[in-house]
């Protein structure tokens, strides 16, 4: 059963009626026009569906980067990589499933994969935090890009979390270091790091593992420093205020392709990434082997100060917008 976002409610309506006159056919009905009607409200809904989608605000691209049906890290792994051997624990303190990793195939050529992982369920989201990583995920992430870059694996990585863990524990253990730690190998590798960000990239969080060569963005994904509703708050004390928040921060992939923060857009199937799942993945696959190419012939010393002035220009294009 499809999860219709609050804005896709008119879609809903009429998604269902089709739905119930092809119920009706199935049960007996003798009645020849049913399924014409279907077709036709089929055909209205995806008019319909196109025009929804076909300029979105900041905050409706918000909750379609949140949509739980979007195929999260797990997916792509499965989807576009072989021979994936998951490897675990930070060698310090635990495992944190709200990031995982290890070594994979990609279009036959061995590399390094790590992500955030939200879960498909209740209880698949509480084992994974909701995406959540607490200081032993980064640090299993830092130790997976140090093995990459020791055996010179190319680094892929699928960004899709509200942000890092705010716990007690996490602070306690170092969290604010550990997203630091994590940044920084990104920066330090000799290899080529390419990220993408697949749903939601909320803060030190995501900017752990998406500094990289290379940042590409699903057409509805987001990526910023702090959630809208978070910045609401701060800003004008009240989280109701998310949608002009979400207008501010400019944290589409449209908006960070022009600040020069995001280098690709990746485009979706009509209606998002969750309507057409193989489709998605497909074109993350297109998207990154095309990246991976662009990369492949270059040194490891012109890959580290590459990536060190892609973001030190960045820094002034920001400045100048």
């Amino acid at each position: 059963m499809q999860n219709y976002l609050e804005f896709e409610k008119p879609l809903a309506e009429i998604e269902g009626k089709a739905a119930e006159l092809r119920a009706m056919e199935h049960q007996g009905e003798d009645d020849v026009s049913l399924e014409k009607e279907a077709v036709a409200l089929d055909k209205k809904a995806a008019k319909l569906l196109t025009k929804l989608y076909k300029d979105l605000s900041p905050w409706r691209k918000c909750q379609v980067a949140r949509h739980a049906e979007r195929p999260h890290c797990s997916d792509y792994i499965n989807a576009i990589f072989t021979e994936y051997t998951p490897l675990a624990g930070d060698r310090n303190f635990a495992d944190d499933s709200a990031i995982m990793g290890g070594l994979a195939r990609f279009n036959d050529q061995p590399v390094v994969v790590i992500g955030h992982e939200k879960g498909h369920d209740t209880a698949s989201r509480l084992h994974h935090n909701f995406g959540m990583s607490r200081p032993e995920g980064y640090r299993k992430a830092i130790r997976l890009m140090d093995m990459a870059d020791r055996f010179g694996l190319p680094i892929i990585t699928l960004i899709d979390t509200p942000g890092a863990y705010p716990g007690k524990g996490a602070e306690e253990r170092g969290q604010a270091e550990a997203i630091a730690r994590s940044t920084e190998k990104c920066l330090q590798v000799g290899v080529p790091v390419i990220s993408v960000i697949i749903g939601e990239g909320g803060s030190g969080g995501a900017v752990a593992l998406a500094s990289a060569d290379r940042l590409a963005m699903l057409e509805h994904s987001v990526y910023s420093v702090i959630s809208p509703e978070g910045c609401a708050s701060i800003l004008w004390k009240d989280a109701e205020k998310m949608r002009e928040a979400a207008e501010a921060l400019r944290l589409t992939a449209q908006d960070l392709k022009e600040l020069g923060v995001a280098d690709a857009i990746i485009p979706e199937p009509v209606g998002g990434a969750q309507r057409d799942k193989a489709q998605a993945m497909e074109n993350v696959r297109t998207e990154v082997a095309k990246l991976l190419k662009s990369l492949s012939k270059k040194s490891r010393e012109k890959l580290i100060s590459e990536r060190r002035k892609k973001f030190l220009d960045m820094g002034m294009k920001a400045l100048v917008a």
